[in-house]
């Protein structure tokens, strides 16, 4: 045999190694794709599959129906329906409680202001049909009564509101009951007209965005506080806001906690969970969610979830 016929041999015995080699690689793929296979089919019939959806998030599909966002809370494929009153937090012995149309609040009598308002804020109820009345006035439901106009005058601090004017301006009696000082507490000037404005416009446009929410609000409340005027009203260090939006199919909640001072900080920076606000303020919000639901919410802080850039113009609600 010539050399030129052993290189020629030689080289087609490497074509045919090579072609084996080839054939089997292709073989070790085909059985690792049909074990995949195997694997996501079991993962999709009996654990969970992530997928995304059109607009690029992942969400976890759950053989039981149940569905969440990768980063957000459970949610179920039956309707949550209406819960009564669920805005309400857990009342404790001896709170005075008091409702009036468009909020409820518990009336701290130690420090002459709300422990915690409460209420319901519906899309419909964001379009403004009335005025603000700038007519502050006497709670005449708080029997021990509440603070006054005395109070607040020169003391340096505004009478701001917890329930927001412009939330309140679906009816005459609403928007009336909005200046009741039962719903006031001492803000600083650059608060109340700065960043708390704004967080305000915000919760309001996430109404319009989920056409219904669920919004506690209040000051922290503690010893040791200073006061103003005769009746001795707190001036809160911090005040906190809770929301929860608990329409189908994006359930979520958030928290916030901020200083009585102005600041030029994005609102994302003041957002905790709820779970966070109720332990740094002794308060248990939202008691009626079903348990199953409960734990998630309240533990999940999920800033992607919410719109942040919804800010819509509303009634003035500073103190003039």
């Amino acid at each position: 045999m010539s050399d030129n016929q052993k290189k020629q041999l030689k080289k087609q015995l490497r074509n045919i190694a090579n072609s084996l080699s080839t054939h089997k690689k292709q073989i070790m793929r085909n059985i690792v794709l049909i074990l995949l296979m195997a694997f996501a089919f079991q993962t999709f019939t009996f654990g969970q599959q992530r997928v995304k959806t059109s607009d690029g998030k992942e969400v976890l599909l759950y053989e039981d129906g149940t569905w969440k966002y990768d980063n957000g809370v459970p949610h179920n494929k039956t309707n949550t329906g209406k819960i009564k009153n669920l805005e309400i937090p857990k009342a404790k012995a001896g709170e005075m409680i008091i409702s009036h149309t468009g909020y409820s609040l518990s009336y701290n009598e130690t420090h002459e202001q709300a422990n915690w308002v409460a209420y319901e804020l519906t899309k419909e109820e964001t379009n403004k049909l009335f005025d603000r009345t700038d007519k502050f006035m006497v709670d005449p439901l708080v029997k021990t009564g509440s603070a006054n106009d005395n109070d607040y005058s020169k003391s340096g601090y505004d009478r701001g509101h917890l329930v927001p004017a412009a939330d309140m301006g679906w009816s005459s009696t609403t928007m009336a009951e909005s200046f009741y000082y039962s719903n006031m507490s001492p803000q600083e000037p650059g608060f109340n007209r700065g960043i708390w404005k704004k967080l305000e416009e915000l919760v309001r446009s996430w109404a319009i965005e989920n056409d219904n929410i669920y919004i506690v609000t209040s000051p922290v409340l503690t010893n040791g506080l200073a006061t103003i005027g005769t009746n001795k009203v707190s001036i809160p260090e911090y005040y906190y806001k809770v929301i929860l939006d608990y329409s189908e199919p994006d359930i979520k909640g958030i928290g916030f906690i901020m200083k009585n001072t102005g600041s030029q900080s994005p609102l994302q920076n003041f957002a905790v969970t709820i779970d966070s606000v109720e332990r740094y303020t002794g308060i248990d919000f939202f008691p009626l969610l079903p348990n199953d639901q409960k734990k998630a919410i309240k533990n999940t802080l999920c800033l992607n979830c919410w719109n942040w850039n919804g800010i819509k113009p509303g009634i003035d609600n500073n103190d003039n």
